[in-house]
């Protein structure tokens, strides 16, 4: 299935390329306008399936170019603003939009905004299948691992190990478990290649700031809270 596409339209280009690059990492195509004075022109030639609209944009405001949107689509609207008094939000979705959601944001709540309003809209089906221990989230369909704005890429073997590991958080996964996902039959792999394989992916872990994320149960196996 082609990815879903998400114009921005954000006036802080540095803002603007952050959203970008964290939905695109999730499997999104984005773009984000550079030129306000055109911006139906660029809706229609990029016929996005979901706009990111700010207030506050150069010449004309958010609510102006959520009218015009409305006279021509009904493509599903989501204002990012900072501007959260009551009276915007209101504002907002009086003009058409079908969401609000404040600045500063967490991406992740974003992405959440995303997925429900494509659920809502086009029957998205999920097709992000993704597991979560907190704030680190494992997509299953593109084997990568985001957490706190970072997201890393995910060789075969880390992403059976993460996979396993964090499908059963807060219980035990013997080494023999993770020797059988990984390789199947394990009879003839040393016992020091799982050790050796746990040790890259805690020191690729602990790059994006997730130290102790995989816990040694001696005797046992290993563990994700």
């Amino acid at each position: 299935m082609k990815p879903y596409k998400i114009l921005i339209i954000e006036d802080d280009l540095n803002c603007a390329q952050v959203i970008s690059k964290f939905l695109c990492d999730w499997g999104f195509q984005c773009e984000y306008l550079k030129d306000f004075q055109c911006v139906i022109e660029q809706y229609i030639k990029f016929k996005p399936e979901i706009v990111l609209l700010d207030i506050t944009l150069p010449h004309y405001n958010g609510y102006h170019w959520c009218e015009e949107i409305r006279k021509i689509s009904k493509v599903p609207i989501i204002f990012i603003s900072s501007s959260s008094d009551n009276l915007n939000m209101i504002l907002a979705m009086n003009m058409g939009g079908d969401d609000f959601v404040v600045k500063p944001f967490d991406l992740n709540f974003l992405l959440a905004k995303i997925n429900s309003l494509l659920r809502r809209t086009y029957d998205y089906q999920g097709e992000m299948n993704i597991v979560s221990c907190g704030d680190v989230i494992l997509d299953l369909d593109n084997a990568k691992l985001q957490y706190q704005g970072n997201v890393m890429e995910l060789s075969h073997n880390d992403f059976i190990i993460l996979k396993e590991l964090m499908t059963h958080k807060g219980k035990n996964v013997s080494r023999d478990e993770l020797m059988q996902a990984l390789w199947n039959e394990f009879k003839f792999v040393d016992d020091n290649t799982l050790t050796v394989n746990i040790t890259r992916v805690r020191n690729k872990l602990s790059k994006i700031g997730l130290e102790n994320f995989i816990i040694t149960k001696k005797g046992m196996g290993y563990q994700v809270e």
